[in-house]
């Protein structure tokens, strides 16, 4: 609940301070005294909007300043069970400052200031933030009962709220429900693309899987083999005429018989230094050469001997490592790549697999969750149309009450999935259609609708203020509206600004607001808590426009007997025109 508010150089306000308590608190006091410009302070320090004309003349800003702190609320008619289901409807409607407030049970300090050419700054717990921070907390906070700009129960997520709190609607099954299609929906584009995506991605790797496995590739080395073959077959007569040159050198002689062969020189090396010890280590090595080169010329000779002419092998090696350079274009520079992608596009092949069947079970999950979601809504919305007609009538048997009698309070639910599209429509006056409340012409009509609203329904923020609610109203229809105020204070905080007697005696606590003229000669404004003889001069001035008229203290006196209980206010009954003082 709000426990204290300053304000500081708002308008005629110079510096003022309020202590506030828990139950029911009046601010009273003479036209332009003050007393909206309090509750356009709370309206500042609750995110509403900021203007340059609110800026006390010469001052550098205005500040407004509020705590709020935890309370233990008296008993009432919105605490039991469904307080929960309006939790729950709060998690299904994430607007902008509809229930992302202060933790329960925690302190809170909000602050506000606004300079000459307009510009606002917030502050939240002693640290800078956003105005929206200021409308988050303050929503949560504080309802506004009071001008159109400022009404919490006008907006649609604040009605529908409302009809679940008053229905007592249980909303975590829809809530499951929206959050298991929201799970599914989000795992789902969590696997990337969808089944046709997956499928044409399955099919280019499987073509290309396809083609390196039909390749056969030998190994990472076979071009390279093939390469050695191409170059011999390329130019065979050209290579075997080397080879015969390289035989020749070896073992002799040529075709002339003039050169000596390598293996007949190496012989008569041999022979030469034989039998004679002191050469004997090269004698051993000149035989394990000329044993080595018998064996290069048996083998060069094998090879030479087996080569034949091969176009149709050479034409096939060309065209196999044609084949193979087109398989490293396309998947790698080496055939360790290609071979290294062929791994690869199968492992991707069965990952596309596994989403197939991940993709197919989630498509399943997700047409199940579909149809939970719809039951689930069906359900929301068939308990939320059942209850509109009983909270209309509930509404407007309470307008009946609070000067009201022939208005007419209507809820209208949407067609539409959970039927979210709740609206609250009031028809002020007998004959006349009903409009949105947001359309209600008359502040007082439509603060004495919310305080109706808040009598059937229970729920909302901590602290109310009612602002306007009195407008027009007088004699009996007051001491209802008092009643109903002070009942809706039973769980709240209620601050009230009025002018009705009848209203202000039934308040656990009284506010005066005065005007004064300060040091410096200018008016400011000014607010003190009534004692109980203080409250009796109020109300008198407030009952009659004097307040030393013995006959005002004495209907005073009867009004305050009001608070007691089985109090009875004689006065009530010959007093029932003076209701309110002139403005």
């Amino acid at each position: 609940m709000l426990t204290e508010l300053r304000v500081r150089d708002l308008g005629v306000i110079r510096d003022l301070t309020l202590d506030l308590r828990p139950g029911m608190t009046v601010l009273t006091g003479e036209t332009g005294a003050g007393k909206t410009l309090l509750v356009e302070a709370l309206q500042l320090v609750t995110g509403g909007r900021a203007s340059a004309q609110m800026v006390r003349a010469g001052a550098m800003e205005a500040l407004v300043e509020a705590r709020f702190e935890p309370a233990d609320p008296r008993p009432g008619p919105s605490a039991g069970a469904n307080a929960e289901a309006e939790a729950k409807a709060v998690e299904l409607d994430p607007e902008p400052g509809s229930g992302t407030g202060p933790e329960p049970g925690t302190e809170r300090l909000v602050a506000r200031t606004v300079a000459p050419g307009g510009r606002s700054k917030a502050w939240v717990d002693g640290r800078m933030a956003p105005v929206a921070a200021l409308a988050e907390h303050g929503t949560a906070l504080v309802e506004l009962l009071g001008q159109h700009e400022h009404q919490a129960l006008t907006t649609p997520g604040a009605q529908r709220r409302a009809l679940d709190h008053f229905a007592g609607i249980d909303l975590a099954p829809l809530a499951a429900a929206r959050l298991a299609v929201a799970d599914t929906e989000r795992r789902l584009a969590a696997l990337g693309g969808d089944d046709r995506q997956r499928a044409r991605q399955a099919d280019v790797l499987r073509h290309q899987v396809a083609e390196i496995d039909a390749a056969g590739i030998g190994g990472p080395d076979e071009d390279e083999a093939l390469r050695a073959d191409e170059t011999r077959l390329a130019d065979l007569e050209a290579h075997r005429l080397a080879g015969v040159a390289a035989l020749t050198a070896l073992e002799g002689p040529d075709a002339a018989g003039l050169s000596p062969s390598a293996l007949g020189a190496l012989g008569d090396a041999v022979g030469a230094l034989g039998g004679r010890d002191p050469f004997g280590p090269w004698e051993s090595r000149l035989r394990a050469l000329m044993v080595e080169a018998s064996d290069v010329a048996a083998e060069l000779r094998r090879e030479v001997e087996g080569w034949d002419d091969d176009p149709e092998r050479l034409a096939e090696v060309q065209a196999r490592r044609r084949r193979l350079a087109d398989l490293r274009r396309k998947y790698g520079d080496t055939l360790a790549d290609v071979l290294a992608y062929a791994d690869e596009a199968r492992d991707g092949l069965s990952a596309l697999a596994a989403q197939a069947a991940e993709a197919e079970a989630l498509d399943a999950q997700r047409e199940d969750a579909g149809q939970a979601l719809l039951a689930a809504e069906e359900h929301v919305r068939r308990a939320r149309q059942a209850a509109a007609p009983r909270l209309g009538a509930a509404v407007t048997e309470r307008l009946a009450d609070l000067a009201m009698g022939g208005a007419r309070f209507e809820v209208t639910v949407g067609r539409d999935g959970a039927g979210d599209a709740v609206q609250f429509l009031l028809a002020a006056n007998p004959g006349e259609p009903a409009q949105p409340l947001a359309r209600v012409a008359s502040g007082g009509e439509l603060s004495r609708t919310m305080l109706a609203l808040r009598l059937v329904t229970g729920g909302g923020a901590p602290t109310a203020i009612f602002d306007e609610v009195d407008a027009g109203v007088g004699g009996a229809a007051a001491l209802a509206l008092a009643k109903a105020l002070h009942e809706v204070s039973g769980d709240r905080q209620v601050l009230v600004v009025t002018h009705l007697a009848q209203v202000a005696a039934l308040a656990d606590h009284h506010i005066a607001v005065r005007k004064a003229v300060d040091a410096d000669g200018r008016t400011t404004t000014v607010a003190e808590p009534l004692d109980t003889a203080a409250r009796v001069v109020e109300l008198s001035r407030m009952l009659s426009g004097h307040p030393d008229s013995a006959t005002a203290r004495a209907h005073a006196e009867e009004l305050l007997e009001l608070r007691r209980p089985g109090g009875r206010p004689r006065a009530l009954e010959r007093s029932t025109t003076a209701g309110r003082t002139s403005e």
